[in-house]
């Protein structure tokens, strides 16, 4: 099945952390975007995760609805639908939730996916994020330990993120200070409150000056070394090399060189938005402007139903996004590494 199951996730991390690639974590939020997110990892060759966040969830319910749980349920729906006649393997991934949001999104749809392993059938999600950046540590850690609890037994994987990513996401917003930066004290007790593997697999997104949206060079300054020195100091714990499976969030307007960088420090996830937001608008403009009397009934004229048809402004917007999704794949290392070749 080109959904992975969840054996087909851990092994698609476990490749990229010994080969030094990431995964694009795709957020989407129509079957539009999710489309072109796949039709951009088959034209790349490479496994990937498409992701929805609590807006995004909210937007798959349709706008007048704003039901996270209804828009998830029919955006996990139709991938497992369309993406069986893709040639490579996604993971479903639940984005940034906050405290006040996990009682009507990522504990329900533990509960879902926890039902469904009941019945013989494989989680809904592949994994779900636990953003408790917002709270002190040892509140994060707690809420993360039982929530890992659970993700375990339902054959899922916990993001969580320790740190802050700056900038704003879907009303999580995030100050631009020394919080940035996660320490090394910071990976200890994480590793101490939810133990590297043996409680359960989960991905930890270390925070090193990433911010969310696109930035001017030198607003900010992303320094991976960081994440080296939490790895090893962790590793140097717990006998593990690189015992942590690091996410890197606010990847869009980052440099090349610090992208690879963080890859050669166990970074297996970089979530990709703002970048494929503007690849999947940038070419529905153009064809707006390009066929302004056939859009718009100019004059009192009938226009032409072949440009404002959404088909024909849709594929466009599929194509450019996709396009970007296959540079993300190039710029994390992971064209050509597909399970399914």
């Amino acid at each position: 099945m080109p959904i992975a199951t969840p054996e087909v996730y851990g092994e698609m991390l476990d490749r990229a952390k010994a080969g030094a690639f990431a995964y694009p974590a795709i957020n989407v939020s129509s079957s539009q975007t999710l489309n072109a997110a796949l039709q951009g990892f088959a034209e790349a060759e490479s496994d990937g995760i498409i992701q929805v966040s609590t807006g995004g969830a909210e937007y798959f319910s349709g706008p007048t609805v704003k039901d996270m749980i209804t828009g998830s349920v029919a955006f996990a729906a139709y991938a497992h639908e369309v993406a069986k006649k893709y040639p490579v393997n996604i993971a479903l991934h639940t984005d940034h939730c906050p405290k006040n949001k996990l009682d009507g999104f990522v504990r329900p749809l533990l509960d879902i996916s926890a039902e469904r392993v009941g019945n013989g059938q494989a989680p809904l999600f592949q994994s779900h994020m636990w953003d408790g950046s917002a709270v002190p540590l040892d509140e994060n850690l707690q809420i993360a330990e039982d929530l890992l609890a659970r993700a375990a037994a339902a054959h899922i994987i916990l993001e969580i993120e320790v740190g802050v990513v700056g900038g704003e996401e879907d009303g999580v917003v995030g100050a631009i200070d020394d919080k940035l930066y996660s320490t090394v004290e910071d990976g200890l007790a994480t590793a101490a409150a939810l133990g590297v593997g043996e409680k359960g697999r989960y991905m930890t997104a270390l925070t090193f000056g990433n911010v969310h949206g696109v930035y001017k060079p030198g607003n900010v300054k992303l320094r991976p070394s960081i994440l080296k020195e939490i790895q090893d100091a962790v590793g140097a714990k717990t006998g593990r090399e690189k015992p942590f499976d690091l996410v890197f969030h606010g990847g869009s307007g980052s440099l090349l060189e610090e992208i690879r960088e963080a890859l050669d420090y166990g970074v297996v996830k970089m979530n990709v938005d703002t970048d494929t937001q503007y690849a999947f608008t940038r070419p529905v403009v153009s064809h707006m402007f390009t066929n302004y009397e056939g859009v718009l009934k100019v004059d009192g004229e009938v226009g032409n139903k072949k440009a404002y048809d959404p088909r024909a402004w849709g594929k466009a917007a599929e194509n450019g996004m996709a396009k970007r999704v296959v540079q993300a794949c190039e710029d994390l290392r992971s064209v050509g590494t597909t399970l399914r070749k």
